[in-house]
């Protein structure tokens, strides 16, 4: 009889695998929920660029926007679509070709992102933008 009450105990044990999924999920959950803020529900303040005028510009193509939003491409007026056109031909002589996109400083940025999309979209990515 003695033998019967004589049970060894297991030992216990800590499954892992399951807290671990269970962590993951909450993680992920808190990523998918969490709210995010946007630079136009942000009070943002760009810097002036101190170090403007420092690096020379070494290339042949300039586009310029007024503070209207007037485009011009190397001196010339030019509307968007002959700046699209311009851009392609652009691309089609040399890809790797570097262009300066001079804005006024009251131009409206939808123009300025306009003309950096348009340079995107042509496949010329080697351009800057000149400040003060």
């Amino acid at each position: 009889m003695s033998a019967l009450y004589q049970r060894r105990r297991k030992r216990t044990e800590l499954n892992l695998v399951p807290l671990i999924d269970v962590l993951v999920m909450l993680v992920f959950f808190a990523f998918v929920t969490m709210q995010f803020r946007t630079a136009t529900t942000l009070n943002i303040r760009l810097p002036k660029v101190d170090t403007a005028g420092r690096n020379a510009f070494s290339g042949p193509v300039t586009i310029g926007i007024d503070k209207t939003g007037a485009l011009s491409f190397n001196g010339k007026n030019a509307t968007d679509e002959q700046l699209t056109s311009l851009l392609g031909q652009l691309h089609d002589q040399d890809k790797d070709i570097p262009v300066l996109i001079r804005a006024d400083e009251d131009t409206p940025l939808k123009k300025v992102t306009f003309v950096m999309d348009a340079c995107r979209k042509a496949g010329l990515n080697k351009f800057s933008l000149q400040s003060r």
